[in-house]
């Protein structure tokens, strides 16, 4: 299991690397890996984009949260 720690510096790097890409960045790689049929990189990627929504102050939506 990553940790949350991990999860939002991976996040910040992402953010601070490709600015306002950064969510198109994150949900390219999440892409990626499900794609390639690896789920368990898919699921930290979806992590790492909710985390670099919640750093850049995107809304989520109703009812949705960050772990």
């Amino acid at each position: 299991m990553i940790t949350n720690f991990a999860i939002y510096s991976a996040a910040n790097i992402i953010a601070k690397q490709y600015g306002k890409d950064a969510r198109l960045h994150a949900t390219k790689r999440a892409t990626a890996m499900l794609k390639a049929g690896d789920l368990d990189s898919y699921a930290v990627w979806k992590r790492i984009l909710r985390a670099v929504e919640e750093l850049q102050g995107k809304d989520l939506g109703p009812g949705m949260q960050v772990h």
